[in-house]
């Protein structure tokens, strides 16, 4: 018997895409369905794309002429922290615009879903497409169906806001992506998890110097000329603890949780288009409303351009200068949100968190600390999704090289530690939430 006997399918599966494997990945893919629905399954093919970090997808063939589109998550310890995924039905019934999927299998390490299968585009290749060059006349019409989705989840997210208990807070998927990913189930004090894996005791490489993570870590960073409150050492000792699912109880939604532009379709329908969401892994009841769109947040809007997706073009795009002196790393950079991402941003705050921090605000439910609530979040978005070290690839991402490994580190730093003088995207953002 071999260690990938005992992996369950879904990890077994993401085991053998990270190796190249892809016929034998397929192979356990079609066992699972069979074994999940009872399918006569005559061909699987997955889609080894950049928006697949955390899971998988692409087609199943069935002997009777259907097709399939099938998505999956696998996360580290889920058999211990997670109850349940997949809860399409809450948000349906919350009046979210959700595909809701053909077929459901919740076990812990079975968990998949089957959509019918659809000839329609995730809005994040049609994003990345305009980014890559395309047709900019195009940039409206994704900014009219953005605007459309973000009133409807803002006004589902004051609809549900309630108070939660710890009880119920705990039980959300939702800190799979956050707290679960910063420690060991046996032990939630202590920072291991992702944050283990991937950087403790691990060397950093910057452009011409290379430094033990410690000695990393414990830097102060001054990013194009403004100086940050919090080391990265910091920043995880902090998310750490206030994003443990019991400190982030009180004011909660029903939310997806993750609806990130490659979780949502540009639907075609009636001679135009709407959104549609999908994949609700981490979809709840009682999400810490706080926490209800960060992921959408920072990834349809700060992970882009390029920099966390597409490191390899990111190097080609922007110039970055590294240096340590006196303890201080000094990382100077040109890269900007682009128009669209911000555009997509001002939606985000008119139509999504102005509205839910001024109903927290007025229920009594909003934190003193909220702002530092929403940027730890938002600093565990791209560190723990995946490695940002150079040379560490993820996926079908590639790796970085050290000079986008350091634009990543204070890209991340930017969004968990407020500047100590001036401002940045982060800063503006949380400034008009605000406001």
């Amino acid at each position: 018997m071999t260690a990938a006997d005992d992996l369950a399918p879904t990890a077994l599966a993401r085991r053998l895409v990270a190796e190249r494997r892809l016929h034998d990945a397929e192979a356990v893919v079609a066992r699972l369905v069979v074994g999940s629905f009872g399918l006569d399954v005559v061909g699987v093919t997955i889609t080894a794309d950049w928006s697949s970090l955390n899971s998988l997808n692409g087609l199943v063939d069935v002997a009777d002429g259907r097709r399939f589109f099938f998505k999956f998550h696998q996360e580290e310890g889920e058999e211990g922290t997670v109850e349940e995924y997949y809860r399409a039905e809450l948000l349906q019934r919350a009046g979210l615009p959700v595909d809701m999927p053909a077929m459901i299998s919740r076990k812990p390490g079975h968990q998949i879903l089957l959509y019918a299968y659809r000839r329609d585009r995730q809005l994040a290749s049609a994003c990345l497409d305009i980014e890559r060059g395309g047709d900019p006349q195009d940039v409206p019409n994704l900014l009219r169906l953005q605007a459309e989705l973000d009133r409807r989840v803002g006004a589902v997210y004051l609809e549900t806001l309630h108070t939660a208990s710890a009880a119920d807070v705990r039980a959300e998927a939702i800190h799979q992506l956050f707290h679960n990913r910063l420690c060991d189930a046996s032990d939630a004090s202590r920072l291991a998890g992702r944050a283990a894996r991937f950087y403790l005791g691990r060397d950093i490489a910057l452009p011409g110097l290379t430094l033990p993570w410690a000695d990393f870590a414990a830097l102060r960073w001054r990013i194009n000329g403004v100086d940050y409150a919090d080391t990265l050492a910091a920043l995880f000792d902090a998310s750490l603890h206030r994003l443990a699912p019991h400190r982030l109880a009180g004011g909660a939604a029903t939310a997806h949780g993750d609806a990130h532009n490659a979780n949502v379709w540009i639907e075609a329908r009636d001679g135009d288009s709407r959104l549609v969401m999908f994949d609700p892994a981490f979809a709840g009841e009682h999400v810490p409303a706080l926490l209800a769109d960060v992921k959408a947040t920072f990834h349809n809007v700060f992970a882009h351009p390029f920099w966390l997706y597409h490191p390899g073009e990111a190097d080609q795009r922007f110039t970055v200068s590294v240096a340590v002196e006196d303890g201080c790393i000094v990382v100077d950079h040109d890269w900007a949100l682009p128009p669209l991402r911000r555009g997509f941003l001002d939606l985000k705050v008119e139509h999504v968190w102005r509205p839910l921090v001024a109903a927290l605000a007025a229920r009594d439910g909003l934190p003193p600390d909220w702002r530092r609530v929403v940027r730890l979040a938002l600093f565990c978005c791209p560190t723990l999704v995946m490695n940002l070290g150079a040379g560490a690839a993820h996926g079908a991402t590639a790796g970085r090289s050290p000079a986008i490994s350091a634009l990543s580190f204070a890209l991340s730093v930017m969004a968990g530690s407020e500047p100590e003088h001036g401002a940045d995207a982060f800063s503006e953002f949380l400034d008009a939430v605000a406001a």
